[in-house]
């Protein structure tokens, strides 16, 4: 072999390792993936022609603030950013006054433009926590889809059997049970796939429950001779209260309503502290999805926390200052660490913080601790506060109280329950 064919054989060699590298990190913690080999094809190419690809994500402005739920996509979109590749945020801003009716078994009710706009400004403002700024494309498909017009959406329904459509599992679901479903509702894949046409995207990533609109998108490229894109779903995001079961982090998804949400806007100490209170099997979850640091790095810590090298605390701390540094900075990270040691591990509990809860006796002298708890609302039950108490993760004033038949007499008292939840109750 000629001194030439070995320079070009390690150059391949070289080509496939960062194809290798770009495929492991992008794809990590994903759910779906159509089709893998195109995804190797396509990043192969890529590297070839020094030509980056088209890597899009679709986000309906039907909501004023995000959390680390919506982060996942952000944080995909990041790493493909990283390796070079174009990214654009589009902001669904036609599409969310219909309504996404994925995953729903009711209609959406539908949102005024100025209702959509105000809501496109603060992801605007909230998404370049997590994506480079001066690299993201940021697109509003109301660019295309309002010049669509009528004759064009025809046109465009015409392309897709309503058969096809009707196999999508929500659409079968509310069929079958007689719900209403209404005709929009219907077209919203359609005009979700033209999106991915009028981009010519290479990848287009979205949520497991947008896997049927994301293959839309890929039929109606072929349709109209285009290569189709790349098709790439997520997790949904499990809130801070999941737990593995059986080997599985199971639990709730990540929502407001649910109250087991990190908001990306929140406070760093907020941030911090709620990181801090999830399981340590949850921990790992949320490094493979949220974490900036490659994966060979994680599974290194993770194994030096196995083998009592770091502990899983020091291991946490540096999972929640790395989102905190993300969504604030670094000054932020390194303040809210601070705090946080002072407030829980040295138990320094900054009473100047504290909220007063105002509780009755009802005419009784006192009241058990566990009721107390319960009323103030650190507990959801008085069951809770009793496992609590008998594992010493209750404090009042400064001492812990391990007596499920303690009891509080009237009075003001400082209570704290875990690192996280602490009241001033006021018994009379």
């Amino acid at each position: 072999m000629g001194t030439d064919e070995r320079q070009q054989d390690e150059v391949e060699a070289r080509l496939e390792q960062e194809v290798a590298r770009q495929f492991e990190e992008v794809t990590r913690g994903s759910v779906d993936l159509f089709m893998e080999e195109e995804l190797r094809k396509k990043l192969r190419r890529s590297l070839r022609t020094r030509v980056p690809l088209v890597v899009k994500a679709g986000f309906d402005p039907t909501r004023a603030d995000l959390h680390l739920g919506h982060s996942l996509l952000l944080s995909r979109l990041r790493r493909f950013q990283d390796f070079g590749h174009r990214v654009i945020f589009l902001i669904g801003d036609f599409t969310a006054m219909l309504g996404d009716p994925s995953g729903r078994n009711a209609t959406r009710p539908p949102l005024t433009r100025d209702e959509v706009l105000a809501h496109a400004e603060t992801y605007k403002a909230q998404v370049f926590k997590v994506l480079d700024e001066e690299r993201t494309e940021v697109r509003f498909n109301s660019e295309w889809l309002d010049a669509l017009g009528t004759e064009g959406t025809i046109r465009l329904a015409a392309r897709y059997p309503l058969a096809r459509i009707l196999e999508r599992d929500d659409f079968k679901k509310r069929f079958r049970e007689g719900q209403s479903i209404a005709l929009h509702e219907l077209l919203y894949p359609l005009l979700q796939g033209w999106d991915s046409v009028e981009l010519k995207a290479d990848v287009e990533l979205g949520a497991t429950d947008q896997l049927f609109n994301l293959l839309v998108g890929r039929q109606l490229m072929k349709e109209v001779g285009l290569e189709p894109q790349v098709v790439m779903t997520g997790p949904i995001l499990e809130g801070l209260d999941a737990k593995l079961v059986d080997g599985v982090i199971t639990g709730d998804k990540m929502s407001k309503s649910l109250d087991n949400y990190v908001g990306i806007d929140e406070p760093p100490e907020a941030i911090f502290g709620k990181l801090m209170s999830i399981t340590d099997d949850l921990m790992w979850r949320y490094y493979e999805l949220l974490s900036a640091r490659p994966l060979p790095e994680l599974q290194t810590l993770r194994t030096d926390v196995a083998e009592g090298r770091v502990h899983p605390k020091d291991a946490k701390v540096g999972l929640a200052r790395e989102l905190v540094a993300r969504f604030h900075d670094e000054a932020a990270a390194h303040a809210a660490v601070e705090a946080f040691e002072k407030r829980f591990a040295r138990r320094e509990l900054d009473s100047s913080n504290v909220p007063r809860v105002e509780v009755s006796l009802e005419g009784a002298a006192d009241m058990l601790l566990v009721h107390a708890v319960k009323a103030a609302g650190l507990t959801q039950s008085s069951s809770e506060a009793r496992k609590l108490l008998t594992q010493g993760a209750v404090r009042v004033d400064g001492t812990k109280i391990q007596d499920v038949k303690a009891t509080l007499g009237a009075g003001e008292h400082l209570v704290q329950v875990g690192k996280l939840k602490a009241a001033r109750i006021a018994l009379g």
